[in-house]
C-alpha cells in the first residue's frame, strides 16, 4: 500500500525551497534559505497523537526558519492531505489544532500550509476556520490550501523547477492528456540537469502517480523519439531505468533520515542503546520506524524498547524497501 503523505513529506524536505519559491513566492522572498531546519515530531513535546481507526497522525512536516537579514525566526508547518478524511470544516479545525500546539511549544509565529493531492472531491476545501457568536467574533484563522486537483497542469510548464515537474501529475488534466502530462513531466526533469539520485526521485514520483498502460507507453515513446538529443537520451533513460532507481533510492534515503531522529530521540528518552537494540531498529521499516517514533515517549526504560522491538522487529531481519504497488493504470 502506497503511504501518500510520505512520499509527499520526502519530495518536500528534498525540495524544500523549490516548493515555496513555486507556491509561495511572496515567502520565499523573506525567508533566509541557509537557516532552514526540520523539526518533524521530536519537537512536538505537547502532541500527543490523534487517534483516527487504529492508526496515529501528528503534524507531518514543521520547518524552523529564518527572517532573511534578521535574527528571529518562524516556523513553516505543511500538512499533505492524500484524501479527505473529515467533514467539511473539519480540516480547519485540526490545522487550528497543529497552530496552537506549535506556537505553545516553540512559541514562534507559525505558518500554515495544507497541500492536498487527493484526486475527488474537486470542491473547493476552505482556507478558513472561524468561531464566532451572533454578538462576537472570537477568531478567525486563515491557513493556505494548495489543493493540487483544481490547479491546471499547463500552467507550471514555464516553471523549470523540481516540485513543479513532480506535482504536474497530481494536478488537473483530461483523460486524453495522460501521456502529454507524463512527457512534460519528465522533459522538465531533464532540463533541470539534476544530479542522479534527485531527479531519480523525481521520476519515481511521476510514475507512482501516472503509470500509463502498455498502448499509452508506446505512445510516449514514440513522442520522446522526436525530442531534441539530450532531451531524448535522458527522458528515455527516465521510463526505462531511473524510476525504479529512484523510488529504491528514496526509499533508503528516507529510512536512514528516520533511523537517525529516532536513535537521537531514543538516546533522550531512555539512554544508551545496546548494539542489539541498535541492530533490530536498523531492520525496520519506514512504517515500524515512524510507528516507533510515535510510541517512544511512553517508554520508561530500556525493557519498554525491548518488550516493543520483539513485537515489531521483522521476522527476516530485513528492512521492508519494495516500490509501492501503483493505483494507475495497468494492463497484463
Amino acid at each position: 500500500m502506497i503511504d501518500h503523505d510520505q512520499l509527499f513529506k520526502r519530495l518536500l524536505r528534498e525540495f524544500f525551497i523549490e516548493f515555496i519559491e513555486l507556491f509561495l513566492p511572496e515567502v520565499h522572498a523573506y525567508l533566509d534559505p541557509a537557516s532552514i531546519t526540520f523539526l518533524d515530531k521530536e519537537f512536538f513535546t505537547g502532541a500527543k497523537p490523534e487517534k483516527r481507526k487504529g492508526s496515529h497522525r501528528v503534524a507531518d512536516l514543521v520547518v524552523k526558519c529564518k527572517f532573511k537579514g534578521k535574527r528571529s525566526c518562524f516556523l513553516i508547518h505543511i500538512e499533505p492531505e492524500s484524501s479527505r478524511r473529515e467533514k467539511r470544516g473539519e480540516f480547519g479545525r485540526r490545522m487550528l489544532r497543529y497552530l496552537g500546539l506549535l506556537t505553545a511549544d516553540q512559541r514562534l509565529p507559525v505558518y500554515p500550509i495544507a497541500i492536498l493531492s487527493y484526486d475527488t472531491p474537486r470542491d473547493l476545501e476552505s482556507d478558513t476556520f472561524r468561531i464566532e457568536f451572533p454578538d462576537k467574533v472570537v477568531l478567525v484563522f486563515h491557513f493556505t490550501v494548495i489543493q493540487l486537483n483544481r490547479l491546471k497542469w499547463r500552467d507550471f510548464l514555464r516553471h523549470d523547477n523540481p516540485v513543479a515537474s513532480a506535482l504536474m501529475a497530481k494536478m488537473g488534466f483530461a483523460e486524453s492528456e495522460r501521456v502529454e502530462v507524463k512527457l512534460e513531466c519528465l522533459k522538465m526533469i531533464a532540463r533541470l540537469r539534476l544530479d542522479r539520485e534527485r531527479a531519480g526521485l523525481l521520476s519515481a514520483f511521476v510514475e507512482t502517480y501516472l503509470e500509463l498502460s502498455e498502448k499509452e507507453n508506446e505512445t510516449l515513446r514514440a513522442r520522446i523519439e522526436n525530442l531534441p538529443d539530450f532531451e531524448r537520451e535522458v527522458t528515455m533513460e527516465f521510463v526505462n531505468i531511473w524510476h525504479k532507481e529512484g523510488w529504491q533510492k528514496g526509499v533508503q534515503e528516507g529510512l536512514q533520515r528516520e533511523r537517525n531522529l529516532i536513535l537521537r530521540q531514543l538516546e533522550l528518552q531512555i539512554g544508551a542503546l545496546s548494539k542489539r537494540a541498535q541492530t533490530s531498529i536498523k531492520r525496520l521499516s519506514i512504517e515500524q520506524l515512524e510507528l516507533l517514533g510515535e510510541t517512544l515517549i511512553k517508554f520508561a526504560n530500556p525493557r519498554d524498547l525491548t518488550r516493543w522491538l520483539r513485537d515489531h522487529a521483522p521476522t527476516n531481519g530485513k528492512p521492508n524497501g519494495h516500490p509501492p504497488q501503483s493505483n494507475g493504470r495497468k494492463t497484463k
